[in-house]
């Protein structure tokens, strides 16, 4: 790794960490009401970001895709940590993630010249959403409604990848909820990292279309 990549990766992380801060200071305020161990986002924001950093500076990311794990990793630890601490996905989080992951990935197909990206993320969005409404319907105690509220733009960041990709994100999603539940010894247990982690690593580490 060249002295370029090392203070990308750096910068990033410290961006990160602020970015983790501020993310804290929003899930203790009054919207949230989730108290998060010290450093707890700042660190798993941070390293996020200095990992999608390196990937870009060594070019294994394309510039113009970097916003959408960028974004995806800081709302994925915030939602984590409120999931696995309060057991719940709030609206403040969830709701505004649709505009802003859409806004990012209709800026990646104008910088690829093409709708493509974006007609795959409103595919995607739709058949993860699909996928959990059905799920929240045969069985509503399996999947809470912040589960289903997130599905959505998880979808259509992992569509924007690859569309073919999102029921296997969806099938990862359920088989760490069940190995969570059996380390925890607990039938209920916290769904919404099952599903922010292999959305995220799509994002980061998926071939991007455009991407060379």
């Amino acid at each position: 790794m060249d002295e370029l990549s090392v203070f990308a990766m750096f910068s990033a992380g410290a961006l990160g960490a602020v970015a983790g801060r501020a993310g804290r200071s929003l899930l203790a305020s009054r919207l949230v009401g989730v108290r998060s161990p010290r450093w707890c986002c700042e660190a798993g924001v941070g390293a996020l970001w200095a990992l999608v950093a390196a990937r870009t500076a060594t070019g294994a990311l394309p510039v113009w895709w970097a916003p959408v794990p960028l974004l995806l990793g800081l709302a994925g630890v915030l939602l984590a940590v409120c999931d696995l601490i309060a057991a719940r996905l709030p609206d403040v989080l969830t709701l505004p993630a649709y505009p802003v992951v859409l806004a990012a990935i209709g800026g990646a197909a104008v910088a690829v010249g093409e709708p493509a990206p974006l007609v795959a993320a409103l595919l995607g969005a739709l058949l993860f959403a699909s996928c959990y409404a059905l799920v929240r319907m045969l069985s509503p105690p399996a999947l809470g409604p912040g589960d289903l509220k997130l599905s959505g733009s998880l979808g259509a960041a992992v569509g924007a990848v690859s569309v073919p990709a999102v029921p296997g994100c969806v099938l990862t999603s359920a088989v760490l909820t069940v190995l969570h539940a059996c380390c925890a010894r607990k039938r209920a247990v916290a769904h919404g990292p099952a599903m922010l982690l292999p959305a995220w690593l799509v994002t980061a580490f998926g071939p991007i279309p455009g991407g060379g």
